[in-house]
């Protein structure tokens, strides 16, 4: 099949470039693959690096005049190359292409993955439903419930959760995993407790509600706990409230870091607490590097894990619930290696890219071949 595939962030991209990476890896060897991406984002310097996918700068902007153009562009760019198949991630590259295949003789299919929980009632989903749709993926069984309610509800649609490579996340040696707590903590780093998270420092990845809950602890206890919380340097509103609750020694902020194993490989557990997720792929990295993970009941967060056995499932926006959490990890140190390496061994059972590629391509094909 010839398949492209498309992205609308300029930057960083998050859990998107990830999903569509996965997909240009484990399907290029057998199919003709593309990818529309802006030629500044990251997902374009990955892709050019891979063999075999042929990577075009693509933009989708709002502005009529301009959009206009950009489906006009679309548009020829489809009648030359007679995609089988686009796959689109995002409203507004679903928009575009939606218009840009309108009345052509053969158009391609189009598949959409929804891949967060957001609003979808508009206008704009009633009519990329009706015209510019053929197929949904959704990455959560929270996110195919909602579905169920909106113009997408007699589509063809199909759950497919996120794969990771379990081979490339795994579990650091003893020698990595001091060299690394050295490098972040320095050598006073034997009797800590680190938890740590690769999802980012905005608000509502709930970061800050740990912070809140390792302050509730008396100092003795307070002391033996260190945060390493990766991405994007936190705002002065955020570093205040840590500042506010006493934590910001224990508080460490790599920034946003090539490697995600080099934050991971020096924790004892890791930590999801977003506010709102679809699923989550930085949790599911963090259980293949054999971490027991602490999450929120917030959308399809808890399909990753049982709680109890690897890892810990909490209510959302509440510190107080993540303190009996905090005080097991003291007085059973024991259960966190007990608990990582069920992580691991569920992430191996479930989270691997095999499936999630197969699943995928399954989809292509039957929506290829339906009339």
């Amino acid at each position: 099949m010839k398949i492209l595939y498309t992205n609308i962030h300029h930057g960083n991209g998050g859990g998107h470039v990830t999903y569509i990476m996965n997909l240009l890896r484990n399907l290029k060897d057998g199919h003709d693959l593309w990818l529309g991406t802006p030629s500044e984002s990251r997902l374009f310097r990955y892709a050019r690096d891979l063999r075999g996918v042929n990577v075009q700068d693509m933009r989708f902007t709002s502005r009529p005049a301009t959009l206009l153009r950009e489906v006009r562009a679309l548009r020829r760019f489809l009648r030359r190359e007679n995609f089988d198949l686009v796959h689109v991630n995002a409203s507004a590259d679903h928009r575009h292409f939606m218009l840009a295949r309108m009345g052509l003789p053969n158009p391609p299919k189009l598949v959409w993955t929804r891949h967060n929980d957001r609003r979808i009632n508009s206008f704009g989903h009633h009519l990329r439903a009706r015209f510019g749709t053929d197929h949904v993926i959704a990455v959560s069984d929270y996110v195919a419930q909602g579905l169920a309610t909106s113009p997408y509800r007699a589509l063809p649609s199909t759950t497919i959760r996120h794969g990771i490579d379990t081979q490339y996340y795994t579990p650091v040696n003893e020698a990595r995993r001091v060299a690394l707590r050295q490098r972040w903590f320095g050598d006073k780093h034997e009797n800590l407790i680190v938890m740590g998270s690769v999802g980012g420092t905005d608000t509502e990845k709930g970061w800050l509600d740990l912070v809140e809950a390792v302050a509730m602890l008396p100092e003795s206890q307070r002391a033996r706990f260190r945060l390493l919380v990766a991405g994007d340097p936190p705002d002065e509103t955020r570093v205040n409230r840590v500042i506010a609750a006493g934590m910001l020694d224990a508080c460490v902020f790599p920034g946003l870091v090539d490697d995600i194993r080099d934050v991971l490989g020096a924790c004892d557990a890791g930590f999801v607490l977003s506010h709102f997720e679809a699923l989550s792929y930085a949790c599911r990295e963090t259980m293949a590097m054999g971490l027991p993970t602490l999450v929120t009941n917030a959308g399809g967060l808890p399909e990753n894990l049982v709680h109890g056995q690897q890892g810990w499932v909490v209510p959302v926006r509440k510190p107080d619930a993540i303190v009996p959490v905090l005080l097991s990890m003291l007085e059973n140190p024991r259960q966190l290696s007990e608990m990582g390496l069920a992580a691991r061994q569920h992430s191996e059972q479930h989270f691997g890219l095999g499936p999630f590629a197969a699943q995928t391509l399954q989809v292509y094909k039957n929506t290829v071949a339906s009339i």
